[in-house]
């Protein structure tokens, strides 16, 4: 069955001759775009959707997020708002609610928060583990994500527990317990930071997760200055996360690992995509990213929710694209790009998601606007009035209509 969505006031697409259409519409077919132009020009289908004069864009790809987790950090939210610095330690205090929460509730809290951010406009979703730090909770960690989650990341290298000694629990998350999460998981993260892992203890995690085939992303330069971002180029990670302190060597390492990368036609050999977290850098008071910096340096970049209890407690991709805009000198189009295909190039999925392309998987969102523009125009408002998923329509609740599927994988 086909499905036309006409009347759209505005479409984003990645085309590099027509990334912005008005006066457009789409046709869906076997779940993927099969037709994009001007709507007065649009094949017949079996199915029209009105879209009333609305904005279209992409679904969200929100590629960097730890939504299994128990418990409640407000208390520690409010610490920072008066005044306390950030730590990695508050992860201890969700580990321990984590761990307390049984599978059925742990479940239910992730399925909530998928729909939440599916209701937002996000169609394709990663989520870490790195709140049960123990081979079982881990494994247990990546198996529930792994229902729910498009794309699951292992990050077991997120603190040491607290007691545990920093060179054998390294270890033991080089071997035995990425050995238990293999199944669940498409790639691999580590916390490199001051308070998190050294330098030393973080190569070493990225070495053994290569080697167990994983894809490699990074948290680095979050707190100061630090090796996260060259040890991402080093290894050929998809992403270095959080990026707020960066030297200019580090936008220089970044920079070169795009150099078989063509931009405009979104073609060649990707690079290091740096992941930019504003809703975390307002909630830590952290300087912003360098999303221009990077931008103009020839780095692509993504934007995402880095939706978690303690310092980012937030699914919704708007915000982000608003802040960005507002905050860290992005065009709305930028912005966007970064929120869907940026996101996408972040996990090795841009050929399949991420824009509105012909072939690609048909995952849209009308907004009750009729342009992108009014995401930072008018923001904090909850603009997204319909979301499409491989061409099926999403309810309130996250899931595909029709499907029966409650709280439905994104």
């Amino acid at each position: 069955m086909s499905l036309l969505i006409t009347n759209i006031a505005e479409l984003t697409s990645q085309d590099p001759e027509r990334r912005v259409l008005q006066d457009a519409a789409i046709v869906v077919e076997n779940g993927r775009f099969a037709w994009i132009g001007a709507a007065h020009r649009a094949p017949a289908a079996d199915v029209v959707h009105d879209a009333g004069g609305r904005a279209a864009l992409p679904g969200w790809v929100d590629s960097h997020t730890h939504l299994v987790f128990a418990g409640d950090r407000s208390a520690e939210f409010q610490a920072r708002m008066a005044g306390e610095s950030y730590a990695a330690g508050g992860i201890a205090v969700t580990m321990e609610a984590t761990r307390a929460a049984d599978d059925d509730e742990l479940t239910r809290l992730v399925r909530g928060r998928v729909a939440e951010a599916a209701d937002g406009g996000t169609t394709y979703l990663e989520t870490k583990t790195g709140y049960g730090l123990s081979v079982d909770q881990e494994r247990r960690h990546a198996r529930i994500a792994s229902a729910v989650a498009d794309h699951v990341t292992y990050l077991g290298a997120h603190l040491v527990p607290p007691g545990a000694d920093a060179e054998e629990y390294t270890e033991l998350v080089c071997t035995e317990m990425l050995t238990a999460v293999r199944p669940y998981v498409h790639s691999a993260d580590v916390f490199c930071e001051r308070g998190a892992f050294s330098e030393d203890q973080s190569r070493r995690v990225l070495a053994a997760c290569r080697d167990a085939g994983l894809g490699l992303r990074v948290h680095g330069n979050q707190l100061g200055p630090g090796p996260g971002a060259r040890l991402a180029v080093e290894f050929g990670a998809a992403s270095v996360d959080h990026v707020n302190y960066l030297e200019p060597d580090d936008v220089a390492a970044l920079a070169g690992s795009w150099s078989g990368w063509d931009s405009a036609s979104a073609t060649g050999a990707p690079g290091v995509v740096a992941t930019c977290l504003p809703a975390c850098d307002l909630s830590t008071r952290q300087p912003l990213a360098p999303g221009r910096e990077l931008l103009d340096a020839g780095v692509e970049i993504a934007l995402a929710s880095n939706c978690n209890p303690g310092t980012s407690y937030t699914t919704s991709m708007a915000f982000c694209v608003g802040t960005a805009v507002l905050q860290m000198g992005l065009s709305v189009q930028e912005a966007v790009r970064a929120a869907t295909f940026g996101g996408a190039l972040a996990l090795g999925v841009q050929d399949t998601v991420g824009s509105i392309e012909v072939g690609k998987r048909a995952d849209v969102q009308l907004l009750n606007a009729p342009s992108a523009a009014h995401l930072a125009y008018r923001p904090g408002m909850p603009l997204t009035q319909a979301v499409f998923r491989e061409g099926e329509r999403v309810d309130s609740r996250g899931e595909v209509r029709g499907s029966g599927r409650g709280g439905a994988r994104l």
